[in-house]
């Protein structure tokens, strides 16, 4: 078969690589001029940098099976660095029941309120008691005011902003359930998985087309055309991989019924500032920032999870967000977004000095986080499409997880595997 994939992320690349280990024409397309997805990264020297913060936690089976098989296992390294939460101008280590039973802004009733509850969340097996719930409303009544007011409230708002109140308590859930306090990240930067799974679609017949703008999805006789820079191409089948909105724009022939339950909800975009600095920023690998007025949520020190050795002395740090595409920060130039997050810094390191800074680089995404709530179960869309022969499969169906390696990864198996039995 000839099979067209749209993405050449974590998802549509390793669909492409089940497909043409067993002998099928595969091409991939992807509008940007490097594969990866939100998951890409960039040169530093030798090595590479991911765009937008990545790790593995100890439950990502899939994505370590897939990196055992590409032969990369041995770059894999298992770490604990320290997770920290900034609270009224002081850091505090908050990443496993110990640190959480000394969190020192909580009361000891607090602390141990906190811990029962967190372990209730490890312990249930799966997010259906908890779908019709808020976070907002089921954490403020299950660990009290205080503990949500100090923990969970500032990162549902930074997160998800004017969304924060509607956020379902089965995202909150997950986060929960299948993080783990070791995390795994891959010596020499995880597009090491991408370029491998590129280069072995290319090995068994493949093309990967970079830099693609594809414009059109449509049936065409029994197959499926894919229009892209002005050219039509045929095929047995097709892998969307792209949001379902965006699919949405591509396939005018979806029908309306489809479109009115399944084209459905708000998604944030993702905005990254990465310092290249000469000397170390914080103590710790992760910072929730839950103090008000900084204009980012999360501050990651990379070199404390990697050694800067690895990026030639460079620590990078990494300060995030996710906001609505529409946000003017989008638009913001580098040089003053950079003079902002400056003076954000000094209030968490007094010590700090812009003269520190030796590259930087801003990033941009649309669609890298679904707002995730109470209603959003029944919008999932299935993996088979209307378009006879068109299949879909994106973050948004990883439910209740939001986005991840991983998920990708184990999607990407699934639909592989149901589009290859459709063919016997």
């Amino acid at each position: 078969m000839r099979i067209g994939i749209l993405g050449a992320g974590a998802l549509g690349l390793t669909a492409g690589y089940r497909f043409a280990s067993v002998g099928h024409h595969v091409s991939i397309y992807e509008r940007l001029e490097v594969v990866g997805g939100l998951a890409a990264g960039f040169r530093i020297g030798d090595t590479w940098l991911e765009r937008f913060y990545h790790h593995l936690f100890r439950s990502d089976r899939d994505i370590v099976a897939l990196i055992d098989q590409l032969g990369l296992g041995t770059r894999l390294e298992w770490l604990k660095p320290i997770t920290a939460v900034l609270w009224e101008g002081r850091q505090h280590q908050l990443d496993d029941p110990l640190s959480v039973l000394r969190f020192p802004p909580l009361s000891l009733p607090e602390r141990l309120r906190l811990a029962f509850v967190l372990a209730v969340l490890k312990l249930t097996p799966s997010a259906a008691p908890f779908e019709s719930s808020t976070a907002s409303v089921w954490l403020r009544r299950a660990m009290g005011d205080r503990v949500t007011d100090i923990l969970w409230e500032p990162l549902l708002r930074a997160k998800f902003g004017e969304y924060h109140a509607s956020v379902s308590m089965a995202w909150f859930w997950a986060r929960i359930y299948c993080r783990t306090p070791r995390l795994g990240y891959l010596r020499g930067g995880f597009q090491l998985i991408y370029e491998e799974l590129a280069e072995r679609v290319r090995n068994n017949g493949g093309v990967i087309n970079l830099g693609r703008d594809v414009r059109t999805v449509r049936v065409e006789g029994d197959g499926v055309a894919i229009v892209s820079n002005g050219v039509s191409e045929h095929f047995d089948k097709v892998l969307i991989t792209a949001p379902t909105r965006a699919f949405a724009r591509l396939a005018p022939e979806l029908p309306p019924e489809w479109l009115r339950r399944y084209d459905w909800g708000d998604w944030l975009g993702a905005h990254c500032v990465i310092l290249g600095l000469d000397r170390p920023l914080a103590s710790s690998y992760w910072l929730n920032v839950n103090d008000p007025g900084y204009p980012f949520l999360a501050l990651v020190d990379h070199a404390n999870l990697v050694p800067a050795a690895d990026y030639g002395g460079l620590h990078p740090v990494y300060l995030g967000n996710y906001l609505p595409m529409s946000s003017s920060r989008f638009a913001q130039s580098d040089e003053s977004i950079i003079a902002e997050y400056s003076d954000a810094i000094r209030r968490i390191n007094p010590a700090f000095d812009p003269s520190w800074i030796r590259q930087t680089w801003v990033f941009k995404a649309p669609y890298a986080q679904p707002v995730v709530t109470s209603e959003y179960r029944r919008h999932i869309p299935p993996h088979r499409t209307p378009l006879r022969n068109v299949f879909l499969a994106n973050m948004f169906q990883v439910y209740p997880q939001d986005r991840g390696q991983n998920y990708s990864v184990r999607m990407a198996n699934r639909v592989a595997a149901m589009m290859l039995a459709e063919t016997g």
